[in-house]
């Protein structure tokens, strides 16, 4: 199937492709009617997990007006030229085609080694310096986090990033738990789901200093109703989350991986962004030196990514990713050689030609696209065309009466409207 890469609003349906204009995009119930019941339908899947790039971020930094910490690159003044090219070559190396600043920090820190090696005079200066990128590079994610709490926009992009992830949160309790991956280093998934009444399973336990454990005991809440004894349901609203390239409150403490109380937007002086050996930080590629911090935890946590996806019947959704992280992409290309599997791609726009040469090398079948400043700003994809939360049982009993009103003769058939917007179990 041929598509015109150069629109700017996309739609592919399964064999349906639309280029939407402007004007088109003017009536957004007809397009809803098409969209709507077919993500209510991926949603509803046995196995469904949702991957948030970094314009996840950029998108609620747009809205609150606020400038979200991007990925441009870093200015070295140690190995200035010898960074920069080496960077520019391994992007391409691996799918990113311009680099970033993840790309400076992993040649930097390659160098390093390389330095320390050697027993080099120039070692400690360049350590120093990319100390200090670090902890700039972190101040700059707390520091949005802070202009985002404090923005005139703050109740109305609160209330959007809260819809936004309930609706993929909030599948029914008797499905198995909705798996949020993501290569952020900010907070705003957790945030979010704190002011939504979502509960967040990771990979930490501990309540004063929360350890990251890699074992695999696929904890979970239950309850017991009342007056029912040995029949533990499921507590709905509960979601599993992994940090794909870590996060700006995870350090290195001796032989463990904790997550710091670091608030969300602390100020600028708080002890942990002060902290003189930056090289403690769990970023990516930031694993300091050694093969067991290189490898964990980001072995551990691309394990948990390629068991979740990589399975039958199982659908992922990717948000403001940009298909930029080879190792990221590899998994998914191996995802889709199951042909139960799905792939449904939202995005504000092509990220460069980087979508396109992705979506060339897979089954186009087994894709859906949403690809559009119209179609995937997070404001717009939210209000008219997420699914509504499939908790939401007044909603639900509302939907099921007006059906029956209608279509008393067809309300209880397979395949009624009731049916497409809500899902069967």
């Amino acid at each position: 199937m041929n598509i015109d890469w150069s629109k700017k609003n996309i739609l592919k349906i399964r064999a349906e492709v639309l280029y939407l204009e402007e004007t088109d995009l003017s009536d957004s119930h007809k397009i809803q009617l098409k969209l709507e019941p077919w993500l209510t339908a991926i949603f509803q899947t046995e196995h469904l997990s949702l991957l948030l790039g970094s314009g996840f971020s950029t998108g609620i930094g747009y809205l609150a007006k606020i400038k979200s910490q991007g990925m441009s690159r870093i200015s070295f003044n140690n190995y200035k030229k010898e960074i920069s090219d080496e960077s520019e070559r391994s992007a391409k190396e691996k799918e990113r085609i311009n680099p970033n600043l993840e790309d400076d920090f992993r040649v930097s820190l390659e160098l390093l080694r390389g330095l320390e090696i050697l027993k080099h005079n120039e070692t400690i200066k360049l350590r120093e310096e990319i100390s200090n990128h670090i902890k700039d590079f972190c101040k700059s994610i707390v520091l949005t986090e802070r202009e985002f709490v404090k923005s005139p926009e703050y109740e109305k992009v609160k209330s959007i990033l809260t819809s936004f992830l309930v609706s993929f949160g909030s599948r029914t309790a008797t499905r198995e738990r909705l798996h949020i991956f993501t290569t952020n280093y900010d907070r705003f998934i957790e945030y979010g789901a704190d002011q939504a009444g979502l509960i967040l399973l990771d990979s930490f336990s501990g309540t004063i200093e929360p350890t990251f454990r890699s074992t695999k005991l696929e904890l979970d809440y239950h309850y017991n109703p009342p007056g029912i004894r040995g029949e533990p349901r499921y507590v709905e609203g509960v979601a599993r989350l992994t940090k794909l390239h870590g996060s700006v409150d995870w350090r290195q403490k001796e032989k463990e991986i904790i997550r710091t109380l670091l608030p969300f937007g602390a100020n600028a002086n708080h002890p942990d962004l002060e902290n003189d050996n930056q090289f403690e930080v769990i970023i990516y590629p930031n694993s300091d030196k050694g093969i067991d911090t290189a490898y964990y935890p980001y072995s551990e946590l691309f394990r948990d990514f390629s068991s979740a996806i990589c399975r039958p019947n199982a659908s992922l959704v990717t948000y403001g990713y940009g298909f930029g992280d080879s190792h990221i992409n590899r998994i998914i290309r191996d995802m889709l050689r199951i042909p139960s599997t799905h792939l449904a791609i939202i995005s504000f726009d092509t990220a460069d030609g980087k979508i396109e040469n992705f979506y060339k090398t897979v089954n186009e079948d087994q894709i859906t696209l949403v690809i559009g400043n119209q179609l995937a700003s997070i404001d717009q994809l939210t209000e008219h065309y997420l699914p509504k939360a499939a908790i939401d049982r007044i909603t639900e009993k509302m939907m099921r009466n007006l059906e029956k009103r209608r279509n008393p003769a067809d309300s209880n058939k397979p395949g009624s409207d009731f049916d497409a917007k809500f899902g069967t179990e």
